[in-house]
């Protein structure tokens, strides 16, 4: 199945094809600041390569995911992205860590509903296997959110959150996750910068 798709190690050769892939997949109002750029890129290979993945459809970038380590403290904390991970550069790798963090997993949009979404996770969490961590955990975004609040405007961005994990709900981006094991956690409030999840986000962790 997509055997057409290959998942492989970023490497220096596909940063320009996962820039380029950031604005496809992230189009306004989310915000051009918070996508990565060639500099970050390079610097996400240079302190944790292993962490870094692309899907590759007859050798052009289609997909991408980024992930850092962090300190079991830092997970706990439930702080804001730029504090948790210590901004686009990652000044807050841990090495010593024992959660992958999740940074970002973006698949274009003329290929979705392939399966490459899941073939991502399944690497990361085979990451997790390989380095003897304690989980995998992300905290995502929830786009689907404005438009539910349209239709139900006493509801809070965390009683979103939780019907989608009741299935009342779906969102295009928590709704795939949750098929995919992880589990839900709690709501952060203002994450980061994004208005169509009034700039929160669905924390979420997955245990080997």
């Amino acid at each position: 199945m997509n055997a057409e798709i290959r998942i492989e190690s970023m490497t220096t050769e596909y940063i320009a094809g996962a820039v380029a892939l950031q604005r496809a997949c992230f189009p306004a109002p989310f915000p051009e600041d918070q996508l990565w750029n060639q500099d970050h890129l390079t610097r996400h290979l240079e302190i944790f390569s292993q962490g870094q993945f692309v899907a590759l459809d007859q050798g052009h970038v289609v997909a991408s995911a980024s992930a850092t380590l962090i300190s079991e403290a830092n997970w706990q904390s439930h702080r804001s992205w730029n504090e948790t991970v210590g901004g686009p550069f990652l000044e807050n790798f841990d090495a010593t860590g024992q959660t992958l963090y999740g940074l970002d997993i973006s698949v274009h949009p003329d290929n979705r509903g392939r399966g490459i979404g899941k073939r991502l996770y399944r690497a990361r969490f085979e990451l997790v296997r390989t380095l003897g961590l304690t989980r995998y955990g992300t905290a995502c975004r929830l786009p689907d959110f404005r438009n539910f609040q349209t239709k139900f405007p006493e509801k809070t961005v965390a009683d979103y959150a939780e019907d989608v994990v009741r299935g009342s709900a779906t969102d295009r981006t928590l709704s795939p996750l949750l098929k995919y094991g992880l589990v839900y956690n709690t709501v952060i409030n203002d994450y980061m910068e994004d208005y169509e999840s009034a700039n929160a986000a669905a924390l979420l962790e997955w245990k080997p």
